[in-house]
């Protein structure tokens, strides 16, 4: 009867310690895929990763361009449309032409643009004024707004914003941010 139990007990202490073994392999390899995994997933565009200008365009009139570049290592991802505040006194940010949501959000490889039009004013608009900075926020995947504003000198010593200003969202062309 001891022999069966050595035998026994031998067998059950071998199988453990190659189940315990095999859990090892597999959660070290597990580990190294959620590491290889958390080094390749792209992060949030912000301010410290882009690089943003803002330039005026011929057409359509009452338009500038607003282009974001990823000078970081990683792909990074621009979120819903950017927070716009014109100039530094702005009490609100520009509304977001609705229309303008496009099928995915836009992904930046390292040195790729991101682009959002910014109609200025419109003749059905109330009020304006001529401003010299626009503040931009960048958003997260919630739609709330991201670190540090950054703020841009507009295009000839200032341009003119009322009531209807809006801003698109995030295109990956510029002719497509330009269209609303």
């Amino acid at each position: 009867m001891r022999t069966g139990t050595r035998s026994a007990s031998r067998a059950t202490a071998s199988s453990m310690v190659v189940v315990a073994a095999l859990a090892l392999v597999g959660v070290q390899a597990g580990a190294a895929t959620a590491s290889a995994a958390t080094k390749a997933a792209p992060v949030t565009c912000t301010a410290a990763n882009t690089r943003l200008t803002v330039t005026e365009v011929s057409r359509p009139i009452n338009h500038l361009l607003l282009k974001a570049t990823n000078t970081g290592t990683k792909s990074c991802y621009a979120y819903s449309a950017p927070f716009l505040r014109a100039g530094a006194d702005a009490q609100a940010p520009l509304a977001w032409v609705e229309e303008s949501i496009p099928q995915a959000v836009v992904t930046l490889e390292p040195g790729q643009s991101a682009y959002a039009g910014i109609s200025t004013y419109s003749p059905d608009g109330e009020g304006g004024s001529t401003v010299k900075t626009l503040g931009v926020l960048f958003t997260d995947r919630n739609g709330s707004g991201t670190d540090k504003e950054k703020t841009l000198n507009l295009p000839n010593g200032g341009t003119f914003f009322n009531s209807a200003a809006a801003v698109t969202y995030w295109q990956d062309d510029a002719a497509d941010a330009l269209t609303w």
